[in-house]
């Protein structure tokens, strides 16, 4: 019983003397962590979700303007491919003829034109010497007008049949991947009223960001600002751009009413971006150099008051109040209260920490 009551003893000291240990640390911040007031940089941005889209132009579908059977399709999906490469061609058999047809009407057209030149010049002579009626001369100025307006139709026909029979080969307008082959080989295409797509070309290194900004925050978003974006396949990587314009039109998704945005930037080295990939948008709305900052969590607030506390070396903390200003994700700006090289306590150690200046 004597050695129970003993050892009851000394564990309720050792509890007394713990308590006693630690108590004078929570009130003079020993064990705390300090941070000091530095100069720095306070950026405030705007946050947005975007989505990366062709620019105008860079994404064409190509059709054929000619009717026919597809005969040769020269590429697949993920192909990259040049400026005027041949995708695709048609059977060409019916217009070769067609072609040939119209070669030989221009010719004849032509023999006539030749011969109703020389009729009509033998005539003038003869009406000149007063040997030929003048209705006589008439009919043969008629006749080399006809004949001159056939051999134009017919040139004409030609040419058409020619443009056509160039259709049938369908070569790329610009230069980029497939994205997508709606043709294949031995279907038949009408191009009565509309041009069939046979594939789809993507230029990647012509795209832009399209940002979905708030209608809280487009007031504070124009033409010109910086902007860094990231996409999830690249994950820490920030890219950089610039606000190009802002569409007037809302879009309104889910009863969310937002604008959007457009962001230029250069392609990205060693980097290959796509259509559609999602992307997480910081736009810099305003930038502080050379302020005091501190961290977020070392301002801390009591109702209305802001205030940090202040190490003081060999006593308790001062509870200093402070007045903030521009804030980012991490740090705020100092405008009255401290000066650059005081020493801040971080922890739990009263009050709360601030979330607004």
């Amino acid at each position: 019983m004597k050695r129970a009551s003993v050892l009851g003893a000394l564990l309720l000291s050792g509890t007394i003397a713990a308590f006693v240990f630690r108590a004078p640390a929570a009130r003079t911040g020993d064990g705390l962590e300090r941070v000091r007031v530095a100069r720095g940089t306070i950026g405030t941005s705007v946050k947005a979700t975007g989505i990366l889209k062709p620019m105008v132009g860079a994404e064409v579908r190509v059709g054929s303007r000619a009717s026919g059977v597809v005969e040769r399709l020269f590429v697949r999906v993920g192909d990259a491919v040049g400026a005027g490469q041949v995708l695709a061609r048609l059977d060409t058999r019916e217009l070769e003829a067609r072609r040939d047809e119209r070669r030989a009407a221009l010719a004849t057209a032509a023999a006539d034109l030749a011969f109703a030149r020389a009729d009509l010049a033998r005539r003038s002579r003869l009406a000149a010497e007063g040997l030929l009626p003048p209705s006589d001369l008439e009919v043969a100025e008629r006749a080399f007008a006809v004949a001159g307006t056939r051999e134009a139709e017919a040139r004409a026909a030609l040419i058409s049949t020619e443009a056509q029979l160039g259709y049938a080969t369908i070569r790329a307008p610009i230069a980029g991947v497939v994205a997508n082959v709606a043709t294949q080989e031995g279907e038949t295409v009408a191009a009565s009223f509309a041009a069939p797509t046979f594939v789809t070309l993507l230029d990647l290194s012509r795209l832009e960001l399209w940002a979905y900004v708030d209608e809280t925050d487009v007031g504070r978003v124009r033409a010109g600002q910086e902007v860094t974006f990231s996409v999830d396949t690249y994950p820490g990587v920030e890219l950089p751009g610039r606000i190009d314009t802002i569409y007037p039109k809302a879009e309104i998704r889910d009863n969310v009413v937002n604008y959007v945005a457009v962001v230029r930037f250069a392609r990205p080295e060693g980097r290959v971006l796509r259509p559609e990939m999602t992307a997480s948008v910081r736009v810099a709305v305003e930038t502080r150099t050379g302020v005091l900052t501190l961290p977020r969590r070392a301002v801390r607030r009591d109702g209305s008051r802001t205030f940090v506390l202040l190490a003081r070396p060999g006593s308790a903390p001062e509870r200093r109040r402070v007045t903030t200003g521009a804030g980012d994700e991490s740090s705020w700006e100092i405008r009255e209260g401290l000066s650059e090289g005081d020493e801040v306590l971080v922890g739990e150690a009263g009050g709360t920490e601030g979330e607004e200046g």
